[in-house]
């Protein structure tokens, strides 16, 4: 491989006046910038037990009231991007949301795309472009972006999800802001109940719709039956995974993130392609491991890991009894958009 020079070879003066002129030699960066043969990733594959954070959620929730935090949130940051920078991957923010009894998180609506996925509790809601979305565990609610959204609590218990945003893409794009509104007006809840039925969408006067967002809630009950199903229906299978997607045209249901659920059968190992895009893993249902580059991440429900872009992972359900259920978002929409999308062998 070609030796390239440092940025110690030039004279001092040599770079003090390229400095004074904003200019950068490019020889002495190229291979930070340009790695031979696969990215350098950052990101980390990195663990965060429900279990563990969970207390400190709630803790938040006695420190802080909502109007003080509008959004209350606990960050799921990995070190390899610097706690600072808030992200799991290079282009996916997650975060525990908590909700408590006879809250309501106010209106707002942002650049960046966002999906709820929904952990603990019922009795809350988000009404998103004035659709009521009731929150049941494994529920997926989205918040696509320019869309008004706001969050209610009508329950008992507190209530907490899981945000998954591409907020540190949208923010590294210098396109990341947030407007304020009022609370919506709500027109209806029938998104999920108008696609509840795979092949067949609504058509009113033989025209189909045109709705960039047509379905918003995505329910737990259906998705999980529509699992086992395929698994029973097809026990050949290699992986029992559905994807979420848009109802009328097929492609993925945001723009920028991909999600899936997956279902692992009872004692299934299932090894994953190495792909570029980073990916989110997270246990709805059962018990699992995660072994990512060599090394084992032990899920309980409502554990949340991730993986870096290139991985080897591979996904054990524990339990030789009962299936396991997770839910994974990844980058993948993003990469195929940007034409560098990879599978390797």
């Amino acid at each position: 491989m070609l030796e390239l020079g440092r940025l110690d070879d030039l004279p001092l003066d040599y770079r003090d006046a390229l400095c004074a002129q904003n200019l950068v030699p490019l020889w002495p960066s190229l291979r930070a910038v340009l790695p031979p043969g696969k990215p350098l990733p950052r990101t980390r594959p990195t663990h965060w037990s429900y279990e563990a954070l969970r207390p400190l959620l709630m803790q938040a929730g006695e420190l802080t009231p909502i109007a003080k935090a509008e959004r209350r949130v606990l960050v799921l940051a990995n070190p390899g991007h610097g706690l600072e920078k808030m992200q799991a991957s290079a282009a996916i923010y997650l975060g525990m949301q908590l909700l408590l009894p006879g809250e309501v998180a106010p209106a707002h609506r942002h650049t960046p795309n966002a999906v709820r996925l929904i952990v603990e509790g019922e009795g809350a809601y988000s009404t998103v472009d004035g659709e009521k979305c009731e929150m049941r565990r494994g529920d997926l609610i989205l918040t696509p972006t320019g869309l008004w959204h706001e969050h209610g609590h009508e329950g008992d218990a507190p209530v907490v999800w899981l945000d998954v945003l591409d907020l540190p893409l949208v923010y590294y794009m210098e396109a990341s802001y947030v407007e304020e509104g009022e609370l919506q007006s709500v027109a209806g809840d029938g998104g999920a109940r108008a696609y509840a039925r795979g092949g067949v969408v609504p058509s009113p006067l033989f025209e189909r719709r045109d709705a960039r967002y047509p379905m918003l809630h995505y329910p737990w009950a259906e998705v999980r039956a529509a699992l086992e199903t395929l698994a029973e229906a097809e026990p050949g299978l290699d992986a029992v995974q559905v994807a979420y997607i848009n109802p009328e045209n097929g492609g993925d249901c945001e723009n920028i993130l991909g999600f899936f659920a997956l279902m692992l059968r009872p004692g299934e190992t299932l090894a994953l392609p190495a792909r570029s895009p980073a990916a989110v893993f997270h246990l709805i249902e059962g018990a699992a491991t995660a072994e990512i580059d060599g090394q084992t991440l032990t899920l309980a429900e409502a554990d949340t890991c991730c993986a870096p872009g290139f991985a080897r992972v591979a996904l054990s359900n524990g339990s030789a009894t009962e299936p396991a259920f997770l839910f994974i978002a990844d980058e993948s929409p993003l990469h195929k958009k940007l034409g560098v999308y990879e599978v390797r062998p």
